[in-house]
């Protein structure tokens, strides 16, 4: 592995990153840091969570001239949850230079960004539309920039910032270097790269066989009605210390957010509908552990770099399998193991087969957990908790009364008595979650020529409440025939 001590970076850049905690660099790092201390332009095929701020951040902030009051660098970002991150980042990096970076987003009171410009920052992370708005305005100039930087170019590709990422290197008419950071490789983005790059250096690293190897990847193959109770019982049985719960839409998040609350868990949503400011406070909940659930849509959830998540719940299927690999992604970092389970209804199978087939990844198949499942679970949560008490040293002051009970009560007794009272009973308040149209996986040609569409699923990504608002009476027919076929089919099961 390579030390960060190997490259050639300044004491100040060094001792930053020392104190982030890093101490060998990731195959992105150790293969991007190089070359972009060098100047040269680059293309990183990387997935979110295999350290690219840091590869890109280290060049960028060792190019700085700490003298000048220019802007120098700019990072294009798809959300405004990754241009924070980022600006966060880098300002740990550049802290003993002096450097500082400013996030600029949409969602935020432009002119208090107008305000913090006067502070005069050196490198800005920003979203391509707010970006633009400042340009026009002339509050942002972009004619002493040395680097630019996309990240996560597919992303913004796939939320329509192409034309604003090409006005934006159009405007840049200074000399420059260019990095561009992707987990895929779409025309469209060799495209950009062929237009706005100089003969760049492609480096790839095995970053999704990484992301993937250290999660264990289930589904369960469940009813639409049922999934929330599901849910329930898993988080029951698991009890993740810190587990993301995805939906497909934002009036799920929301659904499913109130659902985990009435029934005691200790949960917040995030999704593009919220204000910044509460999305910051969620993000900010969670990463001290004050909730240990967060409920989130993709968008919201693009760029989260989270550590300690240990589980990661798709409760509906993604819409593709980029969307797959960035949700697990979210957990199984530094080493570590994670967990992910997505809950499939039975018309979606085939859409599982897909991500299974693009991942190269076979997917467990779990059944579905019991009540009984549920109890024993909590049984042996509540016996962990005895022991756990039972180790600590300041049980004195309840030892005479234990004596004075095992004088009346025989030891095993009192035990079994401990535990049935520690034993939380699962909570059944009724939740109900508005239904929607199960994903359908892409029909091949040689799968006949049939006039119904299969592909319904992949259409509208950007209004799905109000699709999924239109397709009810296909809903309500979708139900029947699945209880139909349940009765057939799914309640012999069990595990």
């Amino acid at each position: 592995m390579t030390n960060f001590k190997d490259f050639n970076i300044s004491e100040d850049t060094l001792q930053a990153v020392m104190a982030m905690g890093f101490e060998e660099a990731t195959p992105i790092q150790a293969k991007a840091i190089p070359s972009g201390m060098e100047g040269k332009d680059l293309i990183g095929q990387a997935q979110t969570g295999t350290g690219k701020t840091t590869a890109f951040g280290i060049p960028l902030v060792e190019k700085v001239d700490t003298t000048s009051g220019n802007i120098q660098g700019i990072i294009l970002a798809p959300t405004r949850e990754l241009a924070v991150q980022v600006a966060e980042e880098l300002n740990r990096i550049g802290t003993k230079k002096g450097i500082f970076t400013l996030p600029i987003y949409g969602g935020q009171d432009i002119n208090r960004q107008i305000k913090a410009l006067k502070k005069r920052p050196q490198i800005i992370s920003a979203t391509p539309g707010r970006l633009l708005d400042h340009m026009k305005r002339r509050t942002i100039r972009l004619n002493n920039i040395h680097t630019v930087v996309l990240d996560e170019a597919d992303e913004m590709l796939n939320m329509g910032f192409i034309d604003e990422i090409e006005e934006i290197l159009g405007a840049i008419t200074s000399e420059h270097q260019t990095m561009l950071f992707s987990a895929t490789m779409p025309k469209k983005i060799e495209a950009l790269a062929q237009k706005f790059m100089n003969n760049p250096e492609l480096i790839r690293t095995k970053s999704k066989e990484m992301t993937v190897k250290n999660i264990d990847q289930h589904y369960i193959d469940v009813p639409e009605k049922q999934k929330f109770d599901v849910l329930s019982r898993l988080l029951d049985i698991q009890s993740p210390e810190l587990a993301i719960v995805f939906g497909r839409t934002k009036k799920r998040v929301d659904e499913l957010t109130e659902g985990l609350k009435k029934r005691g868990y200790s949960a917040e949503g995030i999704h593009g509908d919220l204000s910044q400011s509460k999305r910051d406070h969620v993000i900010r909940l969670f990463k001290e552990q004050t909730i240990d659930i967060m409920v989130a849509t993709d968008v919201a959830a693009r760029g989260l770099d989270i550590s300690g998540v240990t589980h990661v719940y798709n409760f509906d299927i993604p819409q593709d399998p980029e969307s797959y690999v960035h949700r697990i992604g979210r957990t199984g970092r530094a080493g570590r193991k994670g967990l992910s389970l997505t809950l499939v209804t039975p018309r979606e199978i085939g859409h599982l087969r897909a991500i299974e087939q693009v991942t190269k990844t076979k997917i467990e198949r779990k059944s579905v957990p019991t009540y009984t499942d549920v109890i024993e679970g909590n049984k042996q949560s509540a016996l962990d908790q005895l022991r756990e008490s039972a180790q600590q040293e300041d049980n004195k002051e309840y030892k005479t009364m234990a004596e004075n009970l095992l004088n009346d009560i025989d030891s095993v007794s009192l035990v079994s008595a401990a535990i049935k009272l520690l034993t939380k009973e699962p909570d059944r308040t009724p939740v109900h979650l508005t239904s929607i149209a199960p994903l359908r996986a892409k029909k091949s040609k040689n799968q006949g020529n049939r006039k119904r569409s299969n592909n319904r699923g992949y259409k509208d990504r950007n209004n799905k409440d109000r699709y999924n608002k239109d397709r009810k009476p296909r809903e309500r027919r979708y139900n029947k025939d699945q209880r139909n076929k349940n009765k057939k089919n799914w309640g012999g099961k069990g595990k």
